[in-house]
């Protein structure tokens, strides 16, 4: 089903757990303003859903049903998360297929040692002490690229504020005004 415009842009922002998607998606939307929808992946699956990621989860069908809505609402849209690509793989193929506009997808190259760091630095000290370092290298996945080539793939030595214009130049995002209302 074709969904969106030619206007409208749809970004996936994908990588392990700490390698800065969520700091990635909030600095596009802070930087191009109202008119962008963020659709989380953590967020839809533990704060709406209260889900566990599994293979053929509910959450799988609510991002997408959330980025088609915004799409054909005329918002541009972001999702991020981890997304394994054997659980998400197929949805997003489907997405991007079915959007009319420009469609990027991004990976965020982080290695294990890094993300550890990242992870460690957070604010969050209940997450932090929820979410350990053997969570994380349980749930570490290198290079978990979609097939067939369609992410750029954004290593370690790319600061939030380089990434962030790379992909507001890339998706034309730079160019397009926000919505006014």
């Amino acid at each position: 089903m074709i969904v969106g415009s030619e206007v409208t842009r749809l970004v996936v922002v994908r990588g392990n757990s700490a390698s800065g998607k969520s700091s990635v998606a909030a600095g596009i939307r802070d930087r191009f303003g109202r008119g962008l929808a963020l659709v989380g992946q953590d967020n839809l699956r533990r704060i709406v859903l209260r889900e566990r990621d599994v293979p053929g989860g509910a959450t799988i069908g609510l991002i997408d049903a959330v980025a088609r809505y915004a799409l054909d609402a005329g918002f541009h849209v972001v999702i991020e998360g981890i997304l394994y690509a054997d659980r998400y793989g197929d949805m997003l193929g489907g997405l991007l297929g079915d959007h009319r506009g420009v469609s990027r997808c991004y990976y965020l190259d982080i290695p294990i040692e890094e993300t550890l760091t990242r992870h460690a630095s957070k604010a969050d000290r209940d997450y932090l002490a929820h979410v350990t370092e053997r969570e994380l290298r349980d749930w570490y996945r290198e290079r978990d690229l979609l097939p067939d080539g369609v992410e750029t793939v954004i290593g370690v030595d790319s600061s939030l504020t380089d990434t962030v214009g790379r992909i507001m130049r890339d998706t034309g995002l730079a160019r397009l005004p926000a919505h006014t209302t």
